[in-house]
């Protein structure tokens, strides 16, 4: 029944209104800046990888460019790159992949424009730390009439904290512990929320820190698999990009048990697990980008959307082709692909499984140990977007409480039902996108204005000043 209601609201919430709202902003964003997450995206990658400027260590802010740009892919290169690409996959066809990289490209000028906006309307907060995030851009720059937008989408994103954020993330993480190592999922439940504990209490700065010292290890070790495999299959990466884009636009038929897709759930599918590895659109970049020292709002936003291309065009594309060239992403069990396996797999065991037959039992934990640190890392960062939420709304003294639902929800997702944890999700993502997405169109002037005065002031003096230092 639960379930059933879900699907309702999510058939809904993720119908063409949601798509062309989703899709339209970005694509209004992308022609206002004139392309520039394609533009300037190697100059975005310097500013978020390279040495922190002496302009920038002076500026306000609580971490650095690089620290922002971990904590946010912490939250965000998790279980949806993993786990929901296969769900994606499964659900939608090899073309969900297609409309995935649509939802990027577009989402990397959403996000953009949610960090650039963050840092501009960003608050100190009861603790001397900034706040900031869609409620305070819209409260702030469109004005107190707009503040039950700024509420809903703070309500929304507590919430999606609880769900997308975390017991998503702990149910992916039970479901590999115990295929692969026979862990008890209430077991699983306590060691996490023992850990979680011990780091969302430390803060921003401990957040930051585990997230700088973990996304970067555990990227490159699940990367670095990936890439194995696409290497000892060389020859089938091209009829893996052709399957991508004939399914994109075609639907998948029917075969023993498996009912078929058409085009539309390609789409569905693409666009919601698309939003749900890269949070372009959801406005939680914003959650964490006005805590970044920066001493122009472009230069976050500009690391910003850097998170978007590292999350969907790299990591999401090679856990799809893994998938496609192993012949795991049929639901038939292997009519379709010719690639007999167990029809039951799904989400983090089915990826782990197109791993392992490839690379053996190394492939099942390359992805069994990816899924449990991205995911944990997920659940850490994820709480920083939830507590700012959930602040905007109660104030300082309200976080404690939080805290214990979070970590609550933490436990319980280990032993919830794995659909109705995804379907929570979506809808949870929906509502947060809704608003967000309005306040974006309503302030796309501010947007391409601070970007202009960027480019035409600050920019050049700083290429002036790099240039008489070399």
């Amino acid at each position: 029944m639960i379930m059933d209601m879900l699907d309702s609201i999510n058939s809904v919430l993720w119908g063409p209104p949601s798509l062309l709202l989703l899709f339209g902003t970005g694509l209004f964003l992308t022609i206002v800046l004139r392309g520039l997450q394609f533009r300037k995206l190697i100059y975005a990658f310097k500013i978020g990888f390279g040495k922190e400027d002496k302009a920038d260590a002076k500026a306000e802010g609580d971490v650095s460019h690089f620290k922002a740009l971990m904590t946010a892919l912490a939250a965000t290169i998790g279980n949806g790159n993993i786990a929901g690409v296969a769900t994606a996959i499964t659900l939608g066809g090899p073309g969900a992949i297609f409309w995935m990289w649509i939802v990027g490209l577009l989402g990397m000028a959403t996000k953009y424009a949610e960090a650039l906006l963050a840092v501009k309307y960003r608050v100190k907060n009861e603790r001397g730390e900034y706040s900031s995030g869609p409620m305070y851009y819209i409260e702030r720059g469109l004005g107190k009439k707009y503040k039950l937008l700024a509420v809903a989408f703070a309500v929304f994103g507590a919430f999606a904290a609880l769900g997308i954020g975390n017991s998503v993330q702990s149910n992916t993480i039970a479901d590999v512990t115990s295929t692969s190592f026979g862990m008890p999922n209430w077991l699983t439940g306590v060691l996490l929320v023992g850990l979680v504990s011990i780091i969302i209490f430390g803060g921003i700065q401990r957040i930051s820190s585990v997230a700088s010292f973990f996304v970067p290890i555990m990227a490159f070790l699940y990367m670095g698999g990936a890439l194995l495999i696409l290497v000892l299959n060389m020859d089938m990466i091209l009829p893996a990009f052709e399957l991508i884009f004939y399914y994109a636009f075609n639907p998948v038929a029917a075969a023993g048990g498996f009912l078929g897709v058409v085009v539309s759930e390609a789409i569905r599918n693409g666009v919601a697990r698309g939003i749900f590895s890269n949070e372009a659109g959801l406005g939680t970049a914003a959650l964490i980008a006005g805590n970044a020292r920066a001493d122009h709002p472009v230069k976050q936003a500009l690391v910003a959307m850097t998170g978007t291309f590292i999350v969907t065009i790299i990591v999401c594309t090679m856990t799809g082709i893994t998938l496609l060239i192993t012949g795991f992403w049929d639901p038939s069990g292997g009519e379709l692909s010719g690639v007999a396996h167990d029809p039951g797999l799904e989400g983090g065991a089915l990826t782990g499984a197109a791993f392992a037959s490839v690379l053996g039992v190394v492939g099942e934990y390359i992805v069994a140990f990816s899924v449990i640190f991205f995911g944990f890392s997920t659940i850490v960062g994820w709480y920083v977007y939830g507590e700012k939420c959930f602040e905007y709304i109660a104030g300082a003294k309200g976080i404690a409480g939080y805290r214990l639902v979070y970590i609550a929800a933490c436990g319980v997702g280990t032993v919830a039902n794995l659909a109705t944890v995804w379907a929570f999700a979506d809808m949870a993502n929906a509502l947060m996108m809704i608003p967000n997405l309005v306040a974006l169109l309503l302030l796309w002037k501010v947007v391409v204005a601070e970007t202009n005065d960027y480019f035409q002031n600050f920019y050049q003096q700083a290429e002036i000043v790099e240039k008489k230092a070399s």
